[in-house]
């Protein structure tokens, strides 16, 4: 296996296993947390990772596929997904538009069904095949909370803000795929707002 990320939060390696292209996610342990503890927290949100790919999966946005878990040592084998990530494409492409639209309507499935991916910036998007796949759920939840949703939504315009400013009207191309996939998302639009201006004057 090749290192291919060290974060914070977990080690990210690319490889074989059994044949297949995949990546291994490795939760690392905390040496200042209470090594049970640790442990605890470790496996709980490994597992509370793998849910939110199911779940996501089942609702209709496209995550990697899951191929062993082992809960014991805080890791995820999963489906190496060959693509091109949001980011790259939104920069590149001549429809940007329409790819920015994917990118809302995927975000408006995940919130529709009271999922919040916690890290929802365009590298954590790649676009593979005929679809876009979702990947890196680390920080996600299960929330019905609007507030959640709202910081969600709010975190992808800042990093379409950010590394597309030379592209106005990506953010209103995703708010479009959003409410198409979740109309009552509006209330959730709206938040967004409220949200920068909390930052503004805060």
């Amino acid at each position: 296996m090749e290192v291919i990320k060290r974060g914070a939060e977990a080690v990210i390696s690319k490889g074989q296993w059994h044949g297949r292209s995949v990546v291994v996610k490795e939760r690392v342990p905390k040496n200042y947390r209470n090594p049970e503890l640790d442990g605890l927290l470790r496996r709980t949100r490994i597992k509370r990772e793998c849910q939110l790919i199911v779940e996501a999966r089942n609702f209709g946005v496209m995550t990697p596929i899951i191929y062993d878990v082992d809960v014991r040592n805080s890791k995820i084998v999963m489906q190496n997904i060959e693509g091109t990530t949001a980011k790259e494409m939104l920069q590149a492409s001549n429809d940007r538009m329409e790819h920015a639209k994917a990118v809302g309507r995927s975000t408006g499935l995940l919130h529709a069904n009271d999922i919040v991916h916690g890290d929802l910036t365009t590298s954590n998007m790649i676009f593979a095949g005929e679809g876009l796949y979702f990947i890196d759920f680390g920080l996600g939840e299960k929330s019905a909370e609007d507030e959640n949703k709202g910081v969600d939504l709010h975190l992808l315009k800042e990093a379409v803000d950010s590394a597309h400013s030379e592209f106005p009207g990506l953010y209103e191309a995703m708010v479009e795929g959003y409410l198409a996939a979740y109309p009552e998302g509006q209330k959730i639009v709206s938040l967004v707002d409220e949200i920068e201006k909390r930052g503004r004057y805060s």
